[in-house]
């Protein structure tokens, strides 16, 4: 009941505050045997930290990942692996003027409501800096995926305000989106995306935005009929990350605005015998179990809530006061979410595959790719 574990058959337990003495992960459910990559690991965490850039809150954490489990020689055991991250450069003090005060859109009064007690510096559980153990899980969980078959889970900003991308989800490479400032693999949106957020940020404010991923080579079986679909389970892990106010699965909300005629994906002959469909809008999930096709989502993320302006607030006894925020945050969360998105779809694909394997006892069949010219979600 306490709601810091992930997964039914790759669970993933995360601990640790935003400026307590580290974080973490604990996996358990990982197949034994695989040769795990820690560089890989790493790398997945030096994408997410913060202190890289002047997009992005000046905090400074290595964030270098230690093992403390679960592996002999390089290679899974099939027990517990636990994860663990060193906090650096916590700053409390930052944080002091504000131990009694709620400010506004955090979750400081609602924890208070919740527990009683809460850990005022920097947010503790419910600040963003948590999300670093999620994305060294989807590490591990992304080289399950791909000792399964051959997966690739690709995330991108696709919107900043109403600065809109134009990307082809189903080309789109992750070289790409990392050669952009913003994550943005659109050359001209992203420029447009880097300036509008540097302007926020000089004005001592925040913006919010969308962004969309895809998973390619997932195949047709997975999830669960009624209560467990898929689209259900990605929402639920995309909707657990700070700041994620809606998830679109396929068309989304965009799919109101068609007839069935015009939405439905005719179902074509595919590659090697295979079945695909002409169309994706679907986001590669049928009647709650994935049918083959890239699996496409957005995720809504709203402004950061702290603004560097003062703004009125009750203090924990109910009385009026006002906050104005000190300490090191994003202007836009956006850039730095794109692992954590790319981590939480690992993570909710790898329990779905596992649970399929569970149930089923055999490999699920070859990926059933789009034919040309498929994909096209809109």
């Amino acid at each position: 009941m306490a709601g810091n574990t992930w997964g039914q058959a790759f669970r993933v337990t995360t601990f640790g505050e935003s400026h307590g003495g580290g974080l973490g992960a604990v996996i358990d459910g990982c197949p034994p045997g695989l040769a795990l990559d820690l560089e890989r690991i790493q790398a997945a965490l030096d994408r997410r930290r913060p202190g890289t850039g002047k997009l992005v809150s000046a905090r400074r954490e290595a964030d270098r990942v230690e093992v403390l489990s679960g592996l002999a020689e390089g290679r899974t055991l099939g027990t517990p692996i636990a994860l663990v991250l060193r906090n650096e450069d916590a700053d409390p003090s930052a944080y002091a003027p504000f131990r009694d005060r709620y400010r506004p859109s955090h979750a400081d009064f609602t924890y208070d409501a919740k527990y009683g007690h809460r850990a005022w510096a920097g947010g503790g559980r419910a600040s963003a800096r948590e999300t670093a153990a999620r994305v060294a899980a989807g590490a591990v969980a992304l080289q399950v995926l791909e000792s399964l078959g051959p997966v690739e889970v690709v995330a991108w900003v696709d919107r900043v305000q109403e600065l809109a991308a134009s990307v082809d989800p189903t080309t789109v490479a992750a070289s790409a989106v990392e050669g952009s400032p913003v994550r943005c693999p659109d050359p001209e949106a992203s420029a447009a995306m880097e300036a509008r957020i540097r302007e926020v940020r000089a004005a001592g404010d925040t913006v919010g935005g969308v962004v969309r991923a895809v998973a390619r080579g997932v195949p047709a079986g997975l999830g669960e009929p009624v209560f467990d679909k898929l689209e259900a389970t990605i929402g639920a892990a995309m909707l657990s990350i700070p700041a994620a106010k809606g998830v679109e699965i396929g068309s989304g909300f965009a799919g109101t605005l068609l007839t069935g005629r015009a939405h439905n994906d005719p179902f074509v002959p595919g590659p090697n015998g295979g079945i695909a469909s002409a169309t994706n809008r679907s986001g590669g999930i049928q009647g709650g179990i994935s049918n083959g096709m890239p699996i496409e989502v957005a995720v809504a993320f709203k402004p950061v809530a702290t603004v560097f302006h003062e703004q009125d607030t009750v203090d924990h006894h109910g009385q009026p006061v006002t906050v104005r925020p000190r300490g090191r945050h994003d202007p836009c969360v956006l850039p730095r979410a794109v692992p954590i998105v790319e981590a939480m779809l690992a993570l909710a694909l790898v329990d779905a595959w596992l649970r399929w394997r569970g149930q089923v006892g055999a490999p699920p069949p070859v990926p059933l790719h789009a034919v040309a010219g498929g994909g096209d979600g809109k």
